[in-house]
């Protein structure tokens, strides 16, 4: 039988409240002529495998990510995913539960989310961590209430427009709800491509509550994140370090080391491959002294009555276990099967593999920019870079386009999100590059000039 969710009536009360008449007037904003060509078109009494057939031939006519060289990054990076981590995850016990935190429930599960925790204060140099955040963006913003929790009398956070469009876009939803606190933009030096040092030292009043940086950023460039967090501290704010690129921890001083009290970001990078935007897993780490400020939960490792190690749910602050004007977040789950993606994949790797892994992206990347500058294209900013950095073209739609046709997905064109930097193409090359996929993308983007 159908699956008939809501009546006439629901369905023209649903439509009265948000002031339309019939359904077709919430898509009314889509051009015509898409709308026209967006139905199906096929015969009544077709059967189930003849339908299938069809749909198979409609879905082949699209280019797959794999037909195409790819340099895209931003935020999302495309990275090895080994056999082993999608064999745990897909495993019944994990992949079909639902935050089993119950340490009656399931011991496996609160273990894997603990060494999470711990891997990701390891990375970070920090003292505790939380069982993980929606994604990086959000876990930025989250950042940010955490520091209001830690300095409520404080109101002005200054965020890096550095930093990834989407992390701004969501930590200024956050705040766009408190009317006590203000975000203030700190430009970019044009000449090195990181937070201008400048206009954040004319910010550091005593209404300074935190600063916000890429590391790296957005850009592809290594923030002078312990000049950041110094200047931060000299004003009694707090430093808030954002990493879209978690691999680059494998081999830069982490956060904490370098004095940031919030470190937060993407884990997309471990074990995660890129699909349709997501899913990732946010991760946030701070010190110790900050603890009960941080949203979300973390797992604890105690013995039980026998004297044998047992995990449990050690802090809960959201709003479902205690009293909503009391907690810290309205978080209602942590990725925990992305979470256990991440901590399948940084446990295979080691200290030792996740550092040669991140010098084998440095070393492809700076080969890349070598030959597109022997090629005569331009570097667009001067700061020291991870795997991702930015070069310069007079016509960056036009040669991505063209690039785009020989399959060959060169970058981003940084004008969409910064129009002062028009002539910026963003390229991020990761260890799935190889060295003939470096010389394509040198003759396609030389080639188009």
């Amino acid at each position: 039988m159908r699956f008939l969710p809501h009546t006439e009536t629901d369905v023209a009360a649903m439509l009265a409240a948000v002031g339309v008449a019939h359904l077709d007037d919430l898509i009314a904003h889509v051009p015509a002529g898409l709308r026209a060509r967006a139905a199906i078109r096929l015969e009544a009494g077709r059967t189930e495998a003849e339908v299938a057939a069809e749909l198979i031939a409609l879905a082949g006519q699209n280019r797959t990510a794999g037909e195409c060289v790819s340099f895209l990054g931003g935020g999302y990076y495309r990275h090895y995913v080994p056999a082993a981590v999608r064999a745990i995850t897909a495993r019944a016990e994990f992949a079909t539960s639902y935050t089993p935190y119950q340490p009656e429930a399931s011991q496996g599960t609160t273990q894997a989310i603990f060494e999470f925790q711990t891997l990701i204060t390891q990375l970070t140099g920090l003292e505790v961590a939380n069982a993980s955040m929606y994604d990086g963006a959000s876990a930025a913003a989250e950042a940010v209430l955490m520091a209001h929790r830690v300095l409520p009398k404080r109101a002005v956070a200054a965020v890096s427009r550095a930093l990834w469009p989407d992390y701004r876009a969501t930590i200024r939803t956050y705040l766009s709800a408190l009317g006590d606190l203000e975000l203030i933009e700190l430009p970019i030096d044009t000449a090195t491509g990181a937070t201008d040092l400048d206009a954040l030292e004319r910010s550091c009043g005593d209404r300074l509550l935190c600063t916000v940086t890429g590391y790296p950023n957005a850009f592809g460039v290594i923030e002078p994140l312990g000049a950041i967090a110094a200047m931060a501290h000299r004003a009694g704010a707090l430093a808030i370090a954002v990493t879209a690129e978690p691999l680059a921890l494998g081999l830069l001083k982490a956060p904490g080391t370098l004095g940031a009290d919030i470190a937060v970001g993407e884990g997309q990078s471990f074990g995660m491959p890129v699909q349709f935007g997501g899913p990732g897993v946010g991760f946030l780490a701070a010190r110790a002294a900050q603890m009960r400020q941080m949203p979300g939960r973390l797992v604890g490792q105690t013995r039980d009555s026998a004297g044998r190690r047992a995990f449990c749910l050690t802090l809960a602050t959201r709003e479902q276990h205690i009293r909503r004007e009391r907690a810290t977040s309205n978080i209602c789950t942590n990725h925990s099967l992305c979470a256990l993606a991440a901590t399948a994949y940084l446990s295979l790797m080691g200290r030792r593999g996740l550092r040669e892994l991140a010098g084998r992206n440095v070393e492809l990347a700076h080969d890349a920019l070598t030959l597109l500058e022997a090629a005569g294209l331009r570097r667009r900013f001067s700061g020291a870079f991870f795997n991702e950095f930015t070069i310069a073209h007079d016509d960056p739609a036009r040669v991505l386009a063209a690039a785009a046709a020989r399959g060959v997905l060169a970058g981003w064109a940084l004008g969409r999100d910064y129009p002062e930097l028009g002539d910026g193409i963003l390229i991020a090359v990761t260890e799935l590059n190889s060295r003939s996929d470096l010389d394509r993308l040198c003759a396609t983007l030389a080639g188009a000039r």
